[in-house]
């Protein structure tokens, strides 16, 4: 019996039967047939109704199980008796009937045999339950025959503890009592008329294990009597030590703690610290971050766990994906494909039905059923980006291709890249083969630097670009990266389109002879050194004979510089000079940047550099070994481009402090404000005549040669405007100007973002506003800029002050104002 909704189990029936709901990594019903083969049973006919093909599909013909299974379909609820009826052609003889959907281990054999020796027409297995109100109550003479029924008694009604456990014995005349054409139940109608006709009725009090599994606690008691070994039940997995099993290709770092009894399930991964106390049951693939903390909870298959998750008492859908510090609490159910972000709270006793959102430190108290902020936006910051295989999966790379590539015409030409890690390789194939199906070809330069990629879809036949990297300071995430014709990344409208057409599915289909094709485009680094060298003054570069301590931070750019240095003819002590996945999923700007500045010193360097392993960001080591920050890198550079460059249009990011401001306008400049989006520093840097744009992360662009940031063109560059100027890097460091900025975020609930900038624009509208990005108040000694933040449900406060003390507290006033809205 295999047709039951399953409703008391939702949300985890929501989207599949209750027959395949997973029980110690098996479905229920699986155990069943186990069971069923163990007592000899090798017919079984399977009553199908709700999700019926994710029964058929999984069981077959039964041969994988040991028997031969056929299924019978409901077109409409039908009862216990009607379904029954409904597969009668293929009920000719003594048949058993048993629910697909409980934990039992009771000996059918028995049963039969009893069965057998009082002649039965019918016979119910019986079991003795400490509660039995929940249901049917059975009352038996001393030789076994019923003598009446009880459906779901009060105390007042309980002469005995035998509940029927749904499991009968039947002769094939019984389909003489059950009436076609209507609902019809066993023990509601069939037997109690059985037993009024005089008909040989018997109840057989089993032995062992039964639980009906119909509610969502009696699911997780399940689990506990399973491990508890209650029940006889095939666990799968290696029987480590007491209580412990272990899937094939599981792995347990050493400083894991396991408290059993636990059940780990096959491909899993528990990372250092994560501790799974008794009763916790991992499904397949399932990954358990550092620090972790599972008790008693049941996780299903290709669910992630970040680092520092705590769950107690709950369950966990399948491939449902809980962030960094997320915690659920006793009796919390998730349904499949839920996100939970990093902090959240989901309190005891919520559900969360399947595909939905719980955002970044929320705290939910109520069950989640309709409401939902929808799907989480495809788009971040850089693109589309998460973590590798359980966000960004080679199915979703090859969608969203297809999505990009239908906003594009046929036959037309992208260039692709990557990074050297594993992760990229598979998501960019992925992504090559969702183009070309798309219709649009590919120039694949392999592993290459952002900016060569941005460059070859300048200068050749591209008519955009795909690059997939690994998250910089997220070695677990990935991200793919468009570009447009131009080589600058895809804008906003541009982004929805895609979106829309992913979200939709509407992707674009050739026929087999309009599949794309795959070309790898030759000497691709050679015309971006030689387009490189033509756009700086290479002679008083050489002049200089500068020493450089250069690391490569194990990037593409070590694929690039060799080409660039021998044209520049500086003496260089290169660092990590080739790509290496293990030293750049370890890389941290800091750490590599101290190690240049011990070499800058003990070689006596004019500068060094850290080159970051996309070729994009640089972090500068002056003469002296001082290390610089961002924003002293983001002074020297415009500092410099102000002093060689006849009054030059700049571009920089509305958060800059304004010092830079003063410094453009003491030397005739043009300044243009933009958004903190690399994408709309790029887009304005692209227009018109921008000779230099900056971001604070260390971030150059030089568009002359290219409109977006290039970590070796901003090198070069420097090296230029150095020598022209004659000027250690330490000279110009001391002359930047001091300023100081403070930071703040509030967290605020993604409907409420709107609110908070409406509110506060018509609180403050008698200040000069400058609306270029969120609202930035315009102080004489400084300002704020409150920005809501596009990926996480915070808002951002950045002050500027004449002193650290007064930007901390204007920035912490504006906080308190956000808060006061939120109330």
């Amino acid at each position: 019996m295999a047709g039951g909704e399953g409703t008391r189990l939702r949300p985890l029936t929501s989207n599949q039967p209750k027959p395949m709901i997973p029980l110690a990594n098996r479905p229920m019903m699986e155990h069943i047939v186990g069971l069923l083969r163990e007592h000899s049973f090798t017919d079984v006919v399977v009553t199908v109704a709700f999700l019926a093909n994710s029964i058929r599909t999984y069981f077959g013909d039964g041969s994988e199980f040991g028997v031969r299974m056929v299924y019978a379909t409901e077109e409409t609820p039908l009862g216990t008796a009607g379904s029954v009826l409904n597969a009668r052609e293929e009920l000719d003889e003594r048949f058993l009937v048993i629910s697909g959907d409980v934990l039992t281990d009771l000996n059918l054999s028995e049963v039969i045999r009893f069965h057998e020796e009082k002649g039965s027409m019918a016979t119910i297995a019986l079991k003795a339950m400490e509660n039995p109100l929940e249901f049917g109550i059975v009352i038996t003479r001393e030789d076994g025959s019923i003598d009446r029924f009880l459906e779901k008694p009060t105390w007042g009604q309980v002469f005995s503890d035998t509940v029927n456990t749904g499991i009968y014995v039947l002769e094939p005349e019984v389909f003489e009592h059950i009436p076609a054409g209507r609902p019809v139940d066993f023990s509601g109608e069939v037997f109690p008329a059985l037993l009024a006709a005089g008909a040989p009725l018997y109840g057989y009090v089993a032995d062992g294990y039964w639980e009906d599994v119909g509610t969502l606690d009696a699911y997780l008691k399940s689990h506990q009597d399973a491990l508890d070994g209650k029940v006889e039940l095939d666990i799968a997995g290696f029987r480590m030590s007491e209580g412990i099993w272990l899937g094939e290709g599981a792995e347990v770092h050493p400083a894991a703690r396991l408290d059993g009894p636990v059940v780990i399930g096959d491909n899993c991964r528990v990372d250092a610290g994560a501790h799974l106390s008794a009763y916790t049951v991992l499904g397949s693939n399932v990954r358990v971050g550092a620090d972790a903390y599972l008790e008693r909870c049941v996780v299903h298959d290709n669910a992630y766990l970040g680092d520092s998750v705590r769950l107690r008492g709950c369950i966990i859908g399948r491939s449902s994906d809980l962030r960094r510090g997320a915690r659920c609490e006793e009796g919390v159910v998730l349904g499949d494909e839920c996100f939970v972000g990093e902090h959240a709270v989901i309190n005891p006793g919520v559900k969360v039905y399947p595909f939905k959102t719980v955002e970044t430190g929320a705290v939910i108290n109520s069950s989640i059923v309709w409401e939902s902020r929808g799907a989480r936006q495809l788009f971040g910051r850089l693109g589309v980006s998460g973590l590798a295989n359980v966000d960004v999966t080679p199915e979703l790379a090859a969608r969203v291709a297809m999505a990009y590539a239908s906003t594009l015409k046929k036959g037309t030409t992208i260039t692709t890249s990557r990074d050297a890690s594993r992760a990229a390789r598979a998501v960019k194939r992925a992504v090559m083969v969702g183009l070309n199906a798309a219709g649009v070809n590919v120039d694949d330069l392999e592993v290459a630097t952002v900016p060569v990629t941005r460059f070859q879809v300048r200068s050749a036949r591209s008519q955009g670009g795909i690059t997939v990297r690994l998250v910089p300071g997220d070695p677990q995430s990935v991200v793919i990266r468009f570009f447009d014709a131009e080589g600058t990344d895809i804008d906003e409208t541009t982004q929805r389109k895609i979106e829309r057409l992913y979200y939709r599915e509407d992707y674009r289909r050739v026929l087999a002879a309009e599949i794309g094709d795959i070309g790898f485009p030759p000497r691709a680094l050679e015309f971006y050194t030689a387009a490189l060298t033509t756009s700086v003054d290479i002679d008083a570069i050489r002049g200089a004979r500068f020493k450089v301590v250069l690391d490569y931070a194990y990037g593409s750019t070590s694929f690039v510089m060799p080409n660039v240095l021998a044209k520049l003819g500086a003496d260089v002590l290169a660092v990590n000079p080739y790509a290496s996945t293990p030293g750049a999923l370890s890389f941290e700007p800091g750490r590599h940047a101290s190690h240049v500045a011990e070499l800058v010193q003990a070689s006596g360097a004019h500068l060094g550099a850290v080159l970051d392993p996309d070729g994009e960001h640089l972090t500068l080591v002056d003469d002296t070994g001082h290390v610089l920050s961002d924003d002293e890198a983001l002074f020297v550079m415009l500092s410099l481009v102000l002093d060689t460059q006849p009054e030059p249009a700049i571009a920089l990011p509305a958060a800059a402090p304004r010092a830079a401001e003063q410094m453009c306008l003491d030397a005739n400049a043009s300044l243009t404000w933009t958004k903190l989006s690399p994408a709309h520093l790029m887009e304005v840097a692209s227009q018109g005549d921008v000779t230099f744009a900056a971001s604070q992360d260390g971030g150059f662009i030089f568009p002359g040669f290219l409109p977006a940031y290039d970590a070796v063109v901003a090198l070069a560059n420097l090296l230029a405007m150095l020598a022209t100027t004659g000027l250690r890097l330490s000279k110009v460091v001391s002359g930047t100007p001091r300023f100081h900025v403070a930071h703040e975020t509030v967290v605020t609930p993604w409907e409420q973002k709107g609110l908070v900038m409406r509110t506060l624009v018509e609180r403050i509208k008698d200040h000069e506003l400058l609306l270029v990005d969120g609202v930035k108040v315009i102080y004489p000694d400084g300002w704020v800029l409150v920005l809501p933040d596009p990926e996480d449900p915070v808002t951002h406060v950045w002050a500027e002050a004449d002193s650290r003390r007064d930007a901390s507290n204007r920035a912490q006033e504006y906080a308190r104002r956000i808060r006061q809205i939120l109330r």
